[in-house]
């Protein structure tokens, strides 16, 4: 399929990868009501598009995201806060969630707000050692929204989360990594090379099984354990299945990497 045309963000697919770079450096990317509009369609266009296995999300310049553009938020027709959480972040955040491909958070710089929520939402984390991240809500007298509250305590557990929630102090790269936040953090220059790396490898493996893979992870966050191992069972029948769960036996018998064609 095409690629669509974008203005406050940059869509490239290139070996089976969708990058989204948030596009707004002067900004520090903040969002703005056209990003957020371009950034759930780029999510769904992703979604959409069966050449596309994995995609990395990131920001240009020295930020990942600072959140919502408060400037906007002056504006005389600014939606009611409710109303664009409702109507524009959540969506996105569900979209993220639900999205039966995986997505690489390439935090390049600080990750503030909703921009943090979206660095949450992704389903693993590679950071620059100079990112950070922080809610900040509380710093204009809000609270943490866009699935903040729901993803956080899942990554780093409660009582961390009700730290950073209640304090707004920034979070380091290093701390990130060392709660498990993160994956790795590494030097600036070497973030984008490291995602694109981990992409490239889920790229190859076999899409159903990954996306099979997310659905498992979440159900488990949400159910016991006995309702997990039934439905661990009924998702194997599914995998197994498919040609690709056939392809790779092949491929494990005649030793050799597998192709696998998402079917």
């Amino acid at each position: 399929m095409a690629d669509p045309s974008f203005e406050a963000l940059r869509y490239e697919v290139d070996q089976r990868v969708a990058t989204i770079t948030l596009d707004r450096p002067d900004a520090l990317n903040s969002l703005t009501v056209p990003l957020k509009r371009e950034l759930l369609v780029a999510l769904t266009a992703a979604g959409r598009d069966r050449d596309v296995r994995v995609v990395v999300l990131t920001g240009a310049g020295r930020a990942f995201c600072a959140g919502q553009d408060l400037r906007e938020r002056l504006e005389p027709d600014a939606a009611p806060l409710a109303v664009e959480v409702r109507e524009r972040y959540n969506p996105i955040v569900r979209t993220m969630v639900e999205l039966e491909k995986p997505i690489i958070g390439a935090i390049n710089g600080v990750a503030a707000g909703a921009g943090a929520s979206l660095a949450f939402a992704c389903d693993l984390r590679i950071a620059a050692d100079t990112a950070s991240f922080v809610l900040g809500f509380g710093r204009v007298g809000l609270v943490p929204d866009s699935g903040a509250t729901w993803l956080l305590p899942r990554l780093i557990g409660a009582s961390k989360a009700v730290e950073l929630a209640l304090t707004n102090e920034p979070l380091s790269a290093a701390e990130a990594e060392r709660l498990g936040l993160v994956a790795r953090a590494v030097p600036g220059d070497e973030l984008l090379p490291a995602a694109r790396d981990i992409a490239g490898r889920l790229a190859d493996a076999a899409p159903r099984a990954l996306a099979l893979t997310k659905r498992a992870l979440r159900r488990a966050l949400e159910t016991n354990l006995e309702a997990t191992l039934e439905y661990e069972a009924d998702l194997q029948g599914v995998a197994g299945r498919t040609r690709d769960h056939a392809e790779g036996i092949a491929a494990f018998i005649e030793k050799r990497a597998p192709r696998f064609e998402g079917e």
